[in-house]
């Protein structure tokens, strides 16, 4: 199956690898030139976009706010891929050759793949692009490694607007790819149209504990590695979980038959048609029963409750609010105080 709904076109840009993630932003940015040259499906304009949205100072993320506002009007719309599973499922091999399978159809992909940070030094590896060498060598692809530094849920905190960038790129596939799984990691199905959870044969162990959470959102789960000697083990997996997904509360957003688990093998390139056509079929499904909207317009309520949150917590990081807290932390210390009180006219005091 193939995608039914169109795009404008967008020229196809034919390059080395991108090399402006590691270029130093200016101080000042022309964003009207910038977002015209990433309408255009400019490659390097994209990957500059994605430092500035990814910067932490304040001029940097006034000016991303004011990209983004002018990329908003494209009306372009990619389908969204949230990627997660245990570390050593294959998630990067998995990507390269789904990746590499869609580039052949002609459309266009992109990869957002998070990388750990450490929680001493806070660095990041960033190795994606050494991982999938061949698709990042496809003109039609185009991998930006991130790190996810200190935000939970497997996704770097400006995922979501990095996403919105591709799409107003031109991109028709935009792959998230999550750190690992974890009961936080669920947040990336806040981004995306589908999530799609790889587990390995006889990785059932692995779960344990974040299984229900994680398949509860799971559109599809597929059971990566099904060749060689790990075929049988790979279709006993996939039996368990198609047994257990029967069991679990159906959805209203689902056809009948979601969501399914299937084997596939990265490494043979096999079963990943079939899988794309599933995927396709539910985003078509959910378009003309009109839940794809309806989702899309939920994830937009739920980022605007997270960026009031992140202000709020940014209220606190400046060094008035830093010495208030610290003197009401002294008198709480001191028992003169209780916790909620102190922490209520710490509030308050916030807006004066």
């Amino acid at each position: 199956m193939s995608l039914h709904w169109t795009f404008g076109a967008v020229p196809r840009h034919v390059g080395a690898r991108d090399q402006c993630e590691t270029d130093g932003l200016p101080d000042t940015m022309d964003i009207e030139t910038l977002s015209k040259k990433i309408l255009t499906g400019d490659r390097r304009a994209l990957s500059r976009a994605i430092t500035l949205i990814e910067s932490s100072r304040a001029d940097h993320r006034d000016q991303a706010v004011h990209l983004i506002e002018r990329l908003k009007d494209a009306q372009r719309q990619a389908i969204r891929i949230g990627l997660s599973g245990t570390p050593g499922v294959g998630k990067s091999t998995f990507i390269e050759s789904f990746g590499k399978m869609l580039t052949a159809q002609g459309l266009r992909v992109a990869v957002l793949a998070v990388d750990p940070s450490s929680a001493r030094s806070g660095g990041s590896i960033l190795g994606d692009k050494t991982r999938m060498e061949e698709l990042s060598r496809d003109p039609n692809a185009f991998i930006r490694p991130s790190p996810a530094q200190s935000h939970l849920g497997g996704v770097a905190r400006r995922t979501r607007e990095a996403v919105t960038v591709c799409e107003a790129a031109g991109f028709d596939v935009v792959l998230i790819e999550t750190v690992g799984v974890g009961q936080s990691e669920t947040v990336v199905a806040e981004m995306s149209d589908l999530f799609i959870l790889l587990i390995a044969p006889a990785g059932g162990d692995e779960l344990q504990g974040v299984k229900r959470g994680i398949m509860e959102i799971a559109d599809i789960i597929l059971i990566n590695k099904a060749d060689g000697d790990l075929k049988p083990a790979a279709t006993r997996t996939c039996s368990d979980y198609a047994g257990a997904l029967r069991l679990l509360r159906k959805r209203p957003q689902d056809p009948a038959d979601f969501p399914k688990a299937m084997m596939v093998s990265a490494l043979e390139r096999d079963g990943l048609q079939k899988a794309w056509d599933e995927m396709t079929a539910l985003t078509t499904w959910r378009r003309e029963n009109g839940h794809f909207d309806a989702r899309r317009e939920a994830q937009a309520r739920y980022w605007f409750q997270q960026e009031v949150r992140q202000g709020l917590m940014a209220q606190l990081d400046t060094p008035e609010a830093r010495a208030r807290m610290q003197d009401f932390a002294e008198k709480v210390a001191a028992g003169d105080i209780t916790p909620t009180v102190a922490a209520q006219e710490l509030l308050q005091g916030l807006g004066d």
